[in-house]
């Protein structure tokens, strides 16, 4: 079983950063891995992610502003976010998969997601 916890949340004003950090309890490298956020009222929606051999992937809503990054020493997932706009608000929360085929990982679906943490909040002020 692999338990993923998020960090790095807080509240911050717009055109601020924050970097989330996503620790997983296992090796999991050669895991798809990705971003999730949630605002209230709205479903979740994929943020970016990050296949095996580090291609990425971007909604268009955060191209140029966020940056996905994962260190295999240490089995962490880092998202950098620059720029942050009150509409970045949510809950935010990380997912892994292992066993995914072909370009799965980069659709940004929560559906090829099996492992997920509990969130960390992410509020950004106008």
């Amino acid at each position: 079983q692999v338990q993923l916890v998020e960090s790095g949340g807080g509240s911050v004003q717009a055109g601020g950063a924050l970097r989330l950090s996503c620790e997983a309890s296992v090796y999991i490298h050669s895991y798809c891995r990705g971003w999730f956020r949630q605002a209230p009222g709205k479903e979740r929606e994929g943020v970016a992610t990050i296949g095996t051999d580090g291609t990425t992937s971007y909604a268009d809503s955060v191209k140029g502003r966020f940056t996905i990054s994962k260190d295999a020493a240490t089995n962490t997932l880092y998202l950098q976010m620059n720029s942050l706009k009150p509409e970045d608000t949510g809950m935010y929360y990380c997912a892994a998969s292992d066993g995914v085929i072909g370009t799965s990982c980069y659709q940004l679906w929560s559906g090829t997601f099996a492992f997920w943490g509990q969130g960390t909040q992410v509020t950004v002020s106008s």
